[in-house]
């Protein structure tokens, strides 16, 4: 049989990197052109004298963006679901999938020089928190770089991978995922079990990260200048001066991480002064950044202990920002946790390589199966019996040169995720448009969900079905409040029927968090399918021309 790695990837919204599982059965980070384990997720747009536009990806485009800061995109990952979004250069526009797809090429390109073998088969990690349009525009990402995107799997959940792949046979834990990266940040509650990774409950913010603490210091040196220089200006005024204090600031703020204080050079309108910048200094104009990451854990901590789980083994630092000492020592102070550095550049990547090999390993001993007439076309490996799966996980452990007791356990490993979000649909409520939650936030996966709704006037025969995704830190009930993600209509609805017959409507969420929405009416013989049109925007309860759609009240 013919195999097909499966590489994992951290696409980051600063710096992403690729994995894959050695031949040792471990996962192991592939290193750039330039021997990194990481590559900046930054893309040089660079058009030739005769028009053509060609790209670069990495270390050269980060450092061209001092010199050409509008032709150099960054951060690109903030933007992952924002249809409007658009990165302009040179007459064209990209979107954030597309920015995205060139760090993914650049990525596979590196490891198919390392490997010799082409990268087709990869999965993508992607914020536990992010929505179905994030997922979507990332599973896009893929797609337009030639990917084929087996899974996306959370980054907390990568992490917490790599960590129990490591742990061997260690007892039954849970941990706390501190995931600080360089645009994102991500706080999870998982238990760890033989066989089974099962998150608890998570939050975060997709425009809080490292490059925030840059930001904090860049205006803080400008600051400083402008006291020291008062007749030259302010740096931030000439966006090539700035881009030089944003690199100046983010070299500073890791060497802080070893270091009680630093010198910085500002150079600005033929001025130059040396602003010393302290770890105190440092900390004390991030310290409402580092606050908002301790609310969202805290918040998270109380979830958790309303769905049981009171207490936390380890905790694990996750991302590049999570090295600062300061991280370590509030959420020791607050939480009474000791947190461990385990690769945080690294394990989510590395995480994401092990999951690939579980859905390569998965793939193989399923084809077993069914081949065998042991499993049917469809069916997953819970299944089939637990004797079946283990004799075809020990042909897949010879075709990869592992034990066959690690093959099987790895497949057998469940993943039982949650929901970053609640989810509805809009339904009228005395007159009034109302979201209505079918689904909420940490709730876990997969969701089946069965509420009754009435109809609206006599012989309705269609309905229209807006599903949404919670667009605000906590439910609102209030349309405008909430993000449309699917809308469709469920027609076919016979007639005969008088205004308030009741509707029963299913809202099923698998475990991708792909959604799927059915509803059976009295008149018809078969449950009515939701016929879906994805990305839609928040424009909720207009048609295209306007008018108002015809829903379902909540009650009669």
């Amino acid at each position: 049989m013919t195999r097909t790695k499966v590489f994992g990837i951290d696409l980051g919204t600063t710096y992403s990197c690729i994995a894959q599982v050695d031949e040792y059965g471990r996962p192991d980070v592939i290193r750039n052109i330039e021997s990194q384990p990481t590559t900046p997720s930054v893309v040089l747009f660079d058009e030739s004298a005769d028009g053509d536009v060609s790209f670069v990806v990495g270390t050269q485009a980060k450092r061209q963006a001092r010199i050409r800061p509008d032709d150099v995109a960054s951060l690109v990952k903030r933007h992952m679901g924002e249809a409007d979004w658009r990165f302009v250069v040179h007459g064209e526009e990209y979107s954030a999938s597309a920015v995205s797809s060139l760090v993914l090429k650049a990525l596979a390109a590196d490891a198919r020089r390392v490997t010799g073998n082409p990268v087709t088969d990869v999965v993508i990690t992607v914020p536990a928190y992010f929505g179905d349009e994030e997922r979507k525009a990332t599973k896009l990402a893929g797609t337009l770089a030639g990917l084929n995107v087996v899974d996306i799997i959370n980054e907390p959940t990568a992490a917490a991978f790599a960590y129990g792949f490591a742990r061997g046979g260690a007892a039954e834990s849970t941990v706390l995922v501190y995931d600080l990266g360089g645009g994102t940040f991500d706080t999870t509650v998982i238990r760890l079990s033989e066989n089974e990774i099962t998150v608890v409950a998570t939050d975060g913010d997709h425009e809080l990260g490292g490059a925030d603490w840059d930001a904090e210091l860049v205006r803080f040196l400008a600051q400083k200048f402008v006291e020291a220089q008062p007749d030259a200006g302010d740096p931030l005024d000439d966006v090539y001066d700035e881009q030089e204090l944003l690199t100046a600031a983010e070299e500073a703020k890791l060497a802080l991480s070893g270091r009680e204080s630093v010198d910085v050079l500002v150079v600005h309108a033929g001025r130059r002064t040396s602003v010393t910048v302290t770890r105190a200094d440092l900390e004390e104009i991030t310290a409402p950044l580092l606050q908002r990451t301790l609310d969202l854990t805290g918040s998270v901590l109380d979830r958790a202990k309303e769905r049981g789980v009171d207490h936390v083994d380890v905790c694990l630092l996750v991302g590049g920002m999570s090295k600062s000492p300061a991280i370590t020592r509030k959420l020791t102070e607050e939480f009474g946790v000791t947190p461990r550095l385990v690769d945080p550049d690294l394990a989510v990547a590395k995480g994401a390589a092990v999951f690939g090999q579980k859905k390569e390993l998965e793939r193989q001993v399923i084809d077993d199966l069914v081949a065998k007439g042991r499993l049917a076309e469809g069916e997953g490996l819970e299944a089939a019996e637990p004797a079946d799966v283990r004799q075809a996980a020990s042909g897949a452990a010879d075709s990869f040169g592992l034990d066959t007791t690690a093959v099987a356990d790895l497949v057998k490993t469940k993943i039982v995720n949650v929901t970053s979000r609640g989810f509805g649909i809009f339904a009228e409520d005395r007159g009034k448009t109302v979201a209505a939650f079918l689904a909420h936030r940490n709730d876990p996966l997969p969701i089946e969900v069965t509420r009754t709704f009435y109809t609206v006037s006599d012989n309705q025969a269609e309905v229209d079905i807006r599903v949404f995704e919670q667009g605000t830190s906590a439910e609102s009930p209030v349309p405008e409040d909430n993000k449309v993600i699917v809308e469709g209509a469920i027609a076919g609805i016979p007639g005969g029927h008088p205004r308030g017959t009741p509707v029963e409507v299913t809202f099923f969420m698998r475990p991708d968090q792909t959604i799927r929405v059915t509803a059976t009416h009295p008149g018809a013989k078969e449950p009515l399918l939701l016929q879906v049109k994805a990305g839609v925007g928040s424009e909720a309860m207009r048609d295209e021309e306007g008018r108002k759609v015809t829903l379902l009240k909540q009650r009669d």
